[in-house]
């Protein structure tokens, strides 16, 4: 299986992914900018150094929407999508952005170049539940090391490893713009939204209505995200949400084919908006129809958004929404 499906949340494309995001794992240690100059130690433990502080920024989509929240403009992106049709900038004017190709592992190598990028940033997840990062495999965006190496002759690459909760990649990105030079008080605005947002799916979960995240093809099955392994669900399932227990000995996906399907009810269903079916082609599905949230109309949209502040209150308080507009069916 290919890495493309990882997030679906991941992150999920035409072939299915076998890595996503899980705890466990040191933190490595960064230093901004000074008189020597700027320093990150990245979570794969590599060191780069700089003379500035760098300023323009390239990278991959995940990671550099969530950069843009926090006031650092990126100058290139690319990712599972072009950024024109990521959600991560929604609301966002593009003109200035280069956007480097429209699938996984498409870079235009000539206009990255051209960008003229200080820095390159994009995200690893592990292999397993206990966060193991693999530094023979290229790190997310990247479709082969090949590429990625071609891509570090331009520009530096910075890892952010995605794994565990939510709650704590989101303050390693954190800690990365304030190295960029993130206004303090954006950040202490966006986490006083965040916290607020927590508070109030925390009160929505208590109605007990399950959930159940899903990636569907008719071609791919039915891919049901563990909760635990990806880092935003980690965090909602900390602050209350009930996630269906699929089982299975897999990381990060439980698949079945559609005629396991009815085995695993919910009250909610979250469909990804990253290649899966519509709402309307899951309900078309015969064996899709005998479950109580398809049969209750309880499909809502399951948003790959970015480990910051910003774009994680803001699918919180749709998420809250939801939950509070479902009914327990099951």
């Amino acid at each position: 299986m290919s890495r493309r499906l990882i997030g679906a949340s991941l992150t999920l494309a035409a072939v299915l992914a076998a890595a996503g995001c899980a705890g466990g794992g040191d933190a490595a240690g960064t230093s901004a900018s000074g008189e020597g100059g700027w320093e990150f130690t990245d979570d794969m433990g590599t060191t780069v150094e700089l003379d500035e502080t760098p300023t323009r920024i390239a990278g991959l989509n995940d990671v550099v929407a969530s950069l843009w929240n926090y006031g650092i403009e990126p100058v290139a992106a690319f990712g599972q999508t072009s950024a024109q049709d990521d959600v991560a900038f929604e609301g966002r004017d593009l003109g200035d952005l280069e956007i480097l190709g429209e699938s996984y592992g498409q870079i235009d190598l000539e206009q990255l170049a051209a960008a003229d990028p200080d820095i390159i940033v994009t995200s690893v997840y592990p292999t397993d539940a206990s966060g193991t990062l693999d530094e023979t495999q290229p790190l997310y965006g990247f479709e082969s090391l090949e590429q990625q190496e071609q891509v570090a002759r331009i520009a530096p690459v910075v890892a952010i490893a995605y794994r565990g909760s939510a709650a704590d990649v989101i303050e390693r990105t954190v800690e990365f713009a304030e190295s960029l030079g993130a206004d303090g008080g954006v950040i202490d605005a966006a986490r006083e939204d965040f916290d607020a947002a927590s508070q109030t799916l925390t009160e929505a979960a208590a109605s007990g209505v399950t959930v159940l995240p899903v990636y569907a093809t008719v071609a791919d099955g039915w891919w049901m995200n563990k909760a635990a392994d990806d880092p935003s669900l980690h965090l909602y399932q900390d602050l209350g949400v009930r996630f269906v227990d699929t089982g299975g000995d897999g990381y990060f996906w439980e698949s079945v084919g559609w005629e396991e399907v009815p085995r695993y009810p919910s009250d909610v269903l979250l469909y990804s908006l990253r290649f899966s079916m519509t709402p309307e082609e899951i309900a078309a599905q015969p064996t899709a129809t005998l479950l109580p949230a398809v049969q209750a109309g309880q499909l809502y949209p399951w948003k790959y958004i970015g480990m910051d502040h910003v774009a994680q209150a803001a699918y919180m308080e749709e998420l809250a929404g939801y939950l509070t507009e479902a009914q327990k069916v099951t």
